[in-house]
């Protein structure tokens, strides 16, 4: 059942003094406070509730300012409901008049809210942070980059995926009461410890009879094949079961190959850097203003397309969540191919044209060198804002993310 969010009261209490006497007014949360307008939350949000039944629910402000807040200190959803707790300021910002020595909710609450708004509640959340810089955000050129949102997996190898594959088939067999699930589950982790030695020794056999955890995968896999038809579980298990046959069936120069069990649609991208040549997660894009360096559009790609074929998403969610339309995109040579997109003129750093004279080159040079201006900006939102490794699952939760 919805609660409404009540307003901060200016009316004092007899009791006890409210939270904004003793803040100091100058703080920049005091101030963001103040300058946002919760009722469009409120009341785009509340149709995510039930009206007259129901456990009474968070309010709408609470979820939204520590979903805010999460974001801006940099916290997890454990901690920033802890520091509400122990920060005046954070109550506050949350619409909270009183200060409150209790937790707000549980950090699980925070998981729940997502799912029930969705994309579009976050595109709403990111509407208002852009609209709250007014006409600074509304500049005709802007900047255009791509990145890499890493997904939170383990560095996928060829033995880990098939060792794992094989953990969970084995997990079938227990459940269906099968009689060789424990010594299978005994050679199988014998076999792992094997390869893992002869790995670091360098000594791997060269017997083709060297039990790898690919070979018992298969195995377990076959037996798996000759009993599951017969079994009533085959239609629960049927998905998965195709699922780790794909995983067995790939090889290291396939395509579109699966790299985790828990984030099937994670990829591969290739940043040929010294310190990192890999990167597994997924692509996405930030569009920001030239001067004023305000994130205006972000965007992301559930397949690792080129970079020109990226614009169009990212510069009509820019547009979305603007007033004018853009104008000027400034993109580094990734998107040569793209001249014109949806309206605006794509400018990429290349040789001057014969006809341009010294002017319309000077003014394409300096564009070009402020393109550079974001790539601080991702670095910054990597290192300071929680978007260096993805924990939310699932495709749903790369556009949640970002």
């Amino acid at each position: 059942m919805l609660t409404k969010s009540s307003p901060i009261s200016t009316q004092s209490n007899l009791f006890h003094s409210e939270l904004f006497s003793q803040l100091d007014v100058k703080d920049p949360l005091i101030q963001l406070a103040n300058t946002i307008n919760w009722t469009v939350f409120d009341d785009a949000f509340e149709q995510h509730y039930s009206q007259d039944n129901g456990r009474p629910s968070k309010p709408i402000r609470l979820m939204v300012g520590l979903l805010l807040l999460k974001q801006l200190e940099n916290l997890s959803d454990e901690r920033v409901v802890l520091q509400f707790k122990r920060n005046p300021y954070y109550q506050y910002f949350c619409g909270y008049s009183n200060y409150m020595p209790g937790m707000p909710c549980n950090a699980t609450e925070l998981v729940h809210f997502r799912k029930r708004i969705g994309v579009k509640g976050f595109n709403l959340i990111f509407k208002m942070s852009v609209a709250l810089h007014g006409k600074q955000a509304q500049e005709s050129t802007v900047l255009i980059d791509t990145t890499v949102q890493e997904k939170n997996i383990t560095y996928p190898t060829m033995p880990n995926l098939p060792l794992k594959s094989s953990i969970a088939l084995i997990s079938w067999q227990s459940v269906m009461a099968f009689n060789n699930a424990e010594p299978m589950l005994k050679r199988l982790k014998t076999a792992a410890l094997a390869f893992v030695t002869s790995v670091m020794l360098k000594s791997v056999p060269k017997q083709e009879s060297f039990n790898t955890p690919e070979n018992h995968c298969q195995q377990t896999h076959r037996e798996l094949q000759r009993k599951l038809p017969t079994h009533s579980l085959f239609e629960t298990y049927q998905k998965d079961f195709l699922f780790y046959q794909q995983v067995l069936a790939q090889q290291p120069k396939d395509k579109n190959k699966i790299y985790s069990l828990h984030e099937p649609d994670v990829y591969v991208i290739a940043k040929g850097k010294d310190h990192k040549q890999y990167e597994y997660g997924n692509k996405v894009s930030i569009v920001s203003t030239k001067d004023t360096n305000i994130i205006v559009g972000v965007a992301s790609h559930d397949k690792n397309i080129h970079d020109s074929k990226t614009l169009t998403v990212a510069i009509s969610h820019a547009n979305s969540n603007r007033n004018k339309p853009i104008k000027q995109a400034v993109c580094d040579r990734g998107y040569v191919g793209a001249k014109i997109v949806l309206g605006a003129n794509i400018i990429l750093p290349k040789k001057a044209l014969k006809r341009d004279n010294r002017y319309q080159r000077d003014k394409k040079r300096k564009l070009c060198k402020r393109r550079a201006a974001i790539e601080p900006i991702i670095g910054h939102l990597k290192s300071d804002f929680r978007l260096s490794r993805n924990l939310l699952k699932g495709q749903v939760g790369d556009e949640l993310m970002f």
